[in-house]
């Protein structure tokens, strides 16, 4: 199972979705994209077990990825303060992957409907989904949770 965690800026989600994923699924090797070296490098501190950063790793490596997980803004071009080039969200949105996105209302963007949660919340929120997944892999299983 190829995990990709997308993060930029700081890394500070990434950072937490790596921890708590290597907590839930310890045996599963995790990889680490940054937008920049600051988000790679601070997903690799947190126990990620590959890394890399820019663009075309994150291309490549969604070309094949089990699954995506990171901020909303992922998805969004020129997101992320326009770290998000439209090459990468075009490459993570049009992955086959199964996407778990982690909501936020920043950078003019505004997630309709979701619960008001701390990012801490929906990090875990979306660990337990990731976990739920990989024991049962049907969309209807997760519509449940």
């Amino acid at each position: 199972m190829k995990i990709l965690v997308i993060d930029g800026q700081g890394g500070k989600v990434g950072k937490a979705i790596v921890e708590q994923l290597k907590v839930a699924l310890p045996n599963q090797n995790i990889i680490a994209i940054g937008t920049n070296s600051i988000a790679t490098s601070t997903m690799l501190k947190a126990g990620a077990d590959m890394g890399a950063t820019g663009e075309n790793p994150v291309v490549h490596n969604s070309k094949d990825a089990d699954i995506i997980v990171g901020p909303i803004g992922i998805i969004l071009a020129n997101a992320l303060l326009g770290e998000v080039t439209p090459q990468m969200a075009a490459a993570i949105s049009g992955s086959h992957a199964h996407k778990f996105l982690i909501p936020s209302n920043k950078c003019n963007s505004h997630v309709v409907s979701t619960q008001n949660l701390s990012l801490t919340d929906y990090v875990q929120l979306a660990v337990e989904r990731v976990t739920a997944f990989l024991i049962h892999p049907s969309a209807e299983d997760l519509t449940r949770l």
